[in-house]
């Protein structure tokens, strides 16, 4: 099928990677992807070399370009212009029309995931829109996952990786990887990691907020760090499988996280109106944290929802809880799998013109 994804780039860089993902994975069976996007600055360094069948447009051309294809997916809400809509909405077939939403582990996400919100006015008048919401539940839309990504960890050597980027662990030392938006409060998570006795830590924090913090504050002993460089995605993901905690932020390395199965603490965006703090206590109580001692007051605290210090939970058993959950999630369909079941069971629904929709 031939797809027009659209995303605005409102800040940092998780939904251009969340939608980078998505029409790569798409593209990589066999759909074709047009990717609009009003900044795809991003993409230099996310995906320098592109991808086989995926084609990214700028925004502002969609005004005139083409046929709109035979889904369309706007990510987080983004509403395409008004002039492509109603090209949608002349088509003699009509698109299925996608509202791809943000990640959450709420309740409502079941609750609202697959309805159909009809087009009564506007541009696009007689049209469906369906919402779809990714999840971490059968009922759900699911979590991006690529056909190769298991053996792809199976298959990874984290020494020979870190060594070609120049980076060398001396030894005992334990990785840290740190992803994070300003704010986080970094000198405590060095002094939890540099507890007496514990083994020396190499920090490896990403370009922007990241990097600024942590060379702010003052190394507890046994604590180096070594600053990295933009990484694409693929690299990205090396470096989560790297490390022995990862710190990460948003959506898409929340979910990369995950996958790594490494022992992690979430950075969740936050909110003016404080609707995060919900958002975090509702993945804390599906992931178990309370089983865990230490793990639910240590997202809280690193999340300024919590006074500090911070204090990290026994690393055998958070290993071993990001395990299980990896594979309570490795069960379920992939995203992109249920996003294709999902567009051809409701193509049939949303054939015909659309006056005979109105």
């Amino acid at each position: 099928m031939r797809w027009d994804l659209f995303c605005r780039v409102i800040d940092n860089y998780g939904d251009v990677g969340v939608c980078w993902r998505l029409a790569a994975d798409l593209a990589s069976r066999g759909e074709a992807v047009r990717l609009w996007l009003d900044d795809a600055s991003a993409l230099a360094w996310m995906a320098p070399r592109g991808a086989f069948g995926v084609d990214v447009r700028r925004w502002s051309d969609c005004e005139a370009q083409g046929l709109p294809g035979d889904v369309v997916v706007e990510a987080f809400g983004c509403d395409p212009p008004a002039s492509f809509v109603a090209r949608m909405a002349g088509r003699a077939s009509a698109p299925v029309w996608i509202n791809l939403e943000y990640l959450s582990a709420e309740a409502y996400v079941e609750r609202s995931h697959g309805l159909m919100s009809p087009q009564m006015a506007g541009p696009g008048r007689g049209l469906a829109k369906w919402f779809f919401y990714p999840g971490f539940s059968v009922a759900t839309g699911g979590l991006i996952r690529e056909a190769g990504l298991p053996a792809a960890q199976s298959a990874f050597d984290r020494r020979a990786w870190l060594a070609a980027r120049g980076i060398t662990l001396a030894p005992g030392e334990r990785v840290l990887t740190l992803f994070c938006y300003p704010g986080a409060p970094v000198p405590w998570l060095l002094q939890a990691v540099a507890a007496p006795g514990a083994p020396p830590v190499l920090l490896l924090p990403t370009p922007g907020a990241a990097t600024e913090a942590a060379t702010l504050c003052t190394l507890p002993p046994g604590v180096r760090i070594q600053p990295l460089p933009w990484l694409d995605q693929g690299d990205f993901d090396r470096l989560l499988w790297s490390g022995d905690i990862n710190l990460v932020r948003g959506e898409d390395s929340f979910v990369r996280a995950m996958w790594a199965a490494r022992p992690f603490l979430w950075h969740i965006y936050p909110q003016h109106d404080g609707a995060h703090h919900a958002k975090l206590a509702a993945f804390l109580d599906l992931f178990g944290a309370g089983g865990l001692p230490g793990l639910a007051d240590a997202w809280r605290v690193w999340n300024g929802l919590q006074s500090g210090p911070l204090t990290l939970p026994d690393p055998g058993a958070w290993q071993a809880a990001c395990q299980r959950w990896k594979a309570r999630l490795l069960v379920q369909q992939d995203l992109t799998s249920r996003l294709l079941d999902f567009v051809h069971e409701h193509r049939a629904a949303t054939s015909g013109p659309a006056t005979t929709r109105a």
